[in-house]
């Protein structure tokens, strides 16, 4: 297991009034350490938790400015107003996306510019300055180097990247907030879901609501999240992995797992339920679209009533942090369905396609890797 590394974990961070700055920067361009050196690891029994890397990004700006040059510093605490925008309203957005390493030590980012547009769009539904696609990829190229011995090796996992886009500048009345910091920090994971582990089995909830027609929906908030506790752990209680909602309006139709996007397959048709506005748009689940149609299969975009969950063959779900990861039962009031997973599955053909691409040991004929190392 990782020994505490007692000068960097729980470093605190000097604050002023707007937000917060670092006391300590990263050494530059150099790190303590040899490039093909690794963490004190156990990769093999790695699961999806924090653990705290050796650095991470930071880049701030004015309410009324553009985001200039960011820098490393030192992973640590931050310190805020306690009148932060993000702290009293929620003003934020985040992303997800990962580092993977090959057998030849080359580190490897998948699409970045697919989350860089998308936390664009959030901070503008949600009134905030963003960064722009190429001062986000940069961040996730620092975040990464720096932190290079994090990224596991080859088949082991990969390293977790979470892009964070907060008011920080302090505000009382509802109002953007005047000051904003875009960070990058990062942890090394395997998958969400243990590779191996049940298929999920799901729970499709009637009282809850994700998200609202005209709401928040469709952009990656903070704000989005904290709301489906209270039915996942509800669903946990009972044995279920994970909530399946339907929309609000009619409760008649699938919309999203709590944090995942949902396929449902019949022969050689998959279907997935429209980025209507209040569904996220997964960049795995726009990329698995793709692969999925070179496979020869035929993807439908569109509303699924709940009903065709019975008819299904087969249903998977997508996300940064699952891959694609196959759902063995669905259980809906009283009636449980049952789908087929396992070897021989277009869930695991696609799984498969996709992580050679992400991992580098499929041709990437798409240009969606970018090679960083």
């Amino acid at each position: 297991m990782r020994k505490q590394n007692h000068h960097i974990y729980g470093l605190q961070m000097g604050a002023n009034w707007r937000g917060f700055t670092s006391v300590q920067k990263a050494p530059q361009p150099s790190f303590p350490y040899s490039e093909d050196e690794y963490a004190n690891v156990e990769w093999d029994g790695l699961g999806f938790g924090l653990i705290p890397t050796d650095y991470m990004y930071m880049n701030k700006c004015r309410g009324d400015h553009q985001f200039g040059e960011g820098q490393l510093n030192v992973y640590g605490n931050i310190q805020l107003s306690p009148s932060a925008g993000v702290l009293n309203y929620g003003q934020g957005v985040f992303e997800g996306t990962k580092a993977y390493r090959k057998e030849n030590g080359q580190l490897l980012l998948f699409r970045p510019e697919e989350n860089a547009v998308r936390m664009q769009i959030g901070a503008e539904r949600m009134c905030m300055p963003s960064p722009s696609v190429d001062q986000f990829v940069d961040a996730l190229k620092q975040t990464a180097l720096a932190n290079r011995r994090w990224v596991p090796p080859a088949g082991k996992g990969s390293l977790y990247l979470r892009p964070l886009l907060i008011g920080t500048g302090p505000v009382l009345g509802v109002s953007p907030a005047p000051e904003y910091t875009f960070l990058v920090y990062a942890s090394p994971v395997a998958n969400y879901f243990k590779e191996g582990s049940a298929p999920l089995n799901l729970y499709v909830e009637e009282e809850f609501d994700r998200a609202s027609r005209r709401g928040t929906g469709s952009v990656k908030t903070i704000s989005n999240y904290a709301p489906v506790l209270k039915a996942q752990m509800r669903a946990k209680t009972r044995g279920f992995s994970e909530v399946l909602y339907l929309d609000s309006a009619t409760k008649k139709n699938v919309e999203e797992v709590s944090s995942c996007n949902i396929f449902i397959a019949k022969g050689k048709r998959i279907t997935t339920p429209a980025t209507n506005g209040t569904i996220l748009a997964g960049i795995t689940r726009k990329s698995v679209i793709e692969i999925a149609q070179d496979h020869g299969y035929d993807v439908e975009e569109r509303g699924i009533a709940v009903d065709e969950l019975a008819e299904a063959h087969e249903v998977f779900c997508t996300g940064t942090a699952v891959g694609v990861v196959p759902v063995g039962t669905i259980t809906y009031g009283a009636k449980r369905m049952e789908y087929k997973t396992g070897s021989a599955t277009i869930c695991q053909d696609l799984q498969s396609t996709l992580s050679g691409i992400q991992m580098g040991t499929l041709e990437d004929n798409k240009g969606w890797v970018l090679q960083i190392y």
